[in-house]
């Protein structure tokens, strides 16, 4: 049987130290804040908004928050944006995405400060990422490397094949798995002979947002899988899923996460971790000033 990789003990690990830190920061006058910026009323933002106010109450950051509706268009976005770039009592600012049909995410990112994109919308944050510079990565990304941390995961050198491409996982997560000294290969759901990658690697990690798509025939002993996924399942109604088919990975590998309680419990610590280090940051610049 496969250790289980839970996500949970991930979590309360990363608020545990960021208490302690906002702890710290109010003492010596600075309250950390979280600004979120919504537009229209997706069930999906929403859950996530849920789970983000109850972390930043569990950790002591304040979370503020602007909610659009879908009609006020583009123009009101990016004033909203520049009103909390501007803000100096804001730390980070958390833009909902997708947005709806009709407006230009690009164009809006850009409008939010690198100091303050604690979710690495602003291109320019991306592209730190993949230079090496300081940058908050996309919180899913960094709550894979955060549980692989956790768990004593040995990188160095190891093959690491990250499944998907997306600007908001598998680019980022591979870019932080080549800084942590692994062998970084990327694959997505066109490559040929997708099962024989997977099974060519020491770390697996599915990102492709597809429903049990990662078969039995992906896997192989002894390999660590990190299933990012979350999905309706398609076998199960009411049911959620990963991308993994767990039933048949877990008796194979080593060691993988669940779906729900693995890297998606994480993310919700891992921005109010980001938040509370803008702060500091803050503090820092203003005694250099």
């Amino acid at each position: 049987m496969a250790i289980i990789l839970s996500g949970k003990e991930v979590a309360a690990a990363i608020r545990q130290e960021t208490a302690h830190q906002v702890s710290a920061l109010i003492g010596r006058g600075l309250q950390p804040r979280l600004h979120l910026l919504r537009i229209g009323e997706r069930p999906d933002d929403i859950s996530y908004q849920h789970a983000i106010e109850k972390a930043c109450a569990n950790t002591g950051i304040s979370c503020t928050k602007t909610v659009l509706d879908v009609s006020d268009g583009q123009t009101a976005l990016i004033a909203a944006l520049d009103e909390a770039a501007a803000d100096a009592s804001i730390h980070g600012i958390l833009l909902f995405s997708p947005l709806p049909q009709g407006y230009d995410l690009a164009a809006a990112a850009r409008h939010l400060p690198a100091g303050k994109d604690v979710d690495c919308i602003n291109p320019h944050s991306a592209g730190a990422i993949f230079t090496g510079e300081a940058a908050y990565p996309p919180c899913t990304a960094a709550a894979v490397m955060e549980l692989l941390r956790f768990y004593n995961a040995d990188l160095e050198g190891k093959s690491a094949t990250v499944v998907g491409r997306s600007l908001v996982v598998g680019k980022p997560l591979a870019m932080l798995l080549l800084a942590a000294n692994a062998t970084v290969t990327i694959a997505h759901s066109r490559s040929r002979n997708l099962p024989a990658i997977c099974r060519g690697a020491d770390i697996l990690i599915a990102a492709t947002g597809r429903a049990k798509m990662f078969r039995g025939n992906c896997f192989t002993p002894g390999q660590v899988v990190i299933d990012v996924g979350f999905n309706d399942d398609p076998e199960q109604e009411g049911g959620v899923c990963g991308d993994v088919d767990y039933e048949a990975a877990e008796p194979i590998v080593a060691a993988i996460t669940p779906v729900p309680g693995g890297v998606g419990s994480i993310t919700s610590a891992i921005l109010c971790a980001h938040v509370a280090d803008a702060c500091a940051k803050t503090q820092k610049a203003q005694a250099n000033d």
